[in-house]
Formats: C-alpha cells, structure tokens, sequence
C-alpha cells in the first residue's frame, strides 16, 4: 500500500511550530505556575502499566540545582545558562531500596527510557502551547551531576529539558544565528515508516 503525500500543515498545534531554539532570552523568568503547568504535563504522561517512573529535578536559573548543572555542562551547551529553567529528566532503572517489597519485579529498564521520552515529549509540546520553547539536550556529565544533586543509585539522570522565552536573534553570536536559521528538517517518511525491514509502507 502506498501512502498518498500528506501536508505537514495537517499535523496538530502545537506540533507544526515546535522548534527547539539555542537562543534563550535570559532575561525572562517563569512563574511557579508555568512550571507547575509543565511538570502537570509530564505527570499525566502514559507509562507501562501506569509505573510513572519518572522524575524531574527543577533547575531554575540561579538556582543550586543550576549551578550543578552548568558546572558539568559540555563545551558546545553553555547556550543552556540562558533559559528560565532545566528539567533534568531521571528515571527509575532499578528496585527502590526504601520501598516496602510488592511482590511484583523491577520493570525492565527499557520501559522506563521510553515513559521518560514520553512525558519529556508532554513538556515539550505543553512549552509551546503556552507560547514557551523548549530544546531537549544530553551535552552534559550525567554521573557528575547526579551525583552533586545526590541521585540514588536505581535512578539515572539522562537528559534535560531546557524551557524558556526565545531570544531575539539578531542579537545571538554568529555561529548561533547561522544554527536558528537552519531550516526543520526530518527523514522522508518512507525511511521511517514500513511493512517490513526494508519495505516502505
């Protein structure tokens, strides 16, 4: 079956304008409310059998959960200490040592790496719907920070989620402004979408 060309113009707000800038104003702040609002977001994300394996330290700008972060941050992402804040988003690899025993397994890890996508793709597109952006990133020594913000040993920190107020990029470095200029793209769907491997859909 061949899939007839579809318009991305079809697609849902806010998934067509979703942009993940560089350049943050630095200027701006988010309220407690926009924050809340966000993790609410990521909340009521789906996760196998509604685990919810999850968590999300608040890194705020100026913040000690902050300076955690920015002290570990790789050369190429000093552009994330301009954003309002950082979600660094962990999740739960293991048994809990604290919890009282169920009596039902560890979910396989697995699982809980794409439950933690999920509710950080929910951040993501609740960003935009409330006039925010959003740029998830990796560039940073995971070990180290979790290991300053004091992370047991059965959650691992994987990722962030800057989220803030888009700066004008006129006023951006050189070699920021050629990076916002460059234009959204995404493989073909034919690579990404088949009946089997090798076979497009």
């Amino acid at each position: 079956m061949s899939a007839a060309p579809v318009n991305d113009d079809a697609l849902a707000e806010p998934l067509r304008s979703r942009w993940s800038p560089t350049f943050f104003d630095d200027t701006q702040a988010l309220d407690r409310a926009q924050v809340t609002t966000l993790l609410q977001a990521a909340r009521w994300a789906p996760s196998a059998g509604n685990s919810q394996p999850w968590v999300f330290l608040v890194a705020e700008r100026g913040s000690g959960t902050r300076a955690a972060l920015e002290e570990h941050l790789s050369r190429g992402n000093a552009w994330v200490r301009r954003p309002a804040v950082v979600l660094l988003g962990c999740t739960q690899v293991g048994p809990d040592p604290a919890a009282p025993p169920s009596g039902k397994p560890a979910k396989d890890p697995a699982y809980a790496h794409h439950d933690l996508g999920q509710a950080a793709a929910h951040v993501t597109l609740q960003a935009r719907a409330m006039g925010l952006d959003a740029h998830q990133f990796s560039g940073f020594d995971k070990d180290a920070v979790a290991a300053a913000l004091g992370l047991p040993d059965h959650v691992r920190l994987l990722t962030g989620i800057a989220v803030g107020h888009r700066g004008d990029p006129a006023a951006a470095p050189e070699a920021e402004r050629e990076r916002e200029a460059k234009p959204r793209t995404r493989k073909p769907l034919d690579e990404v979408a088949l009946v089997r491997w090798g076979e497009a859909w």
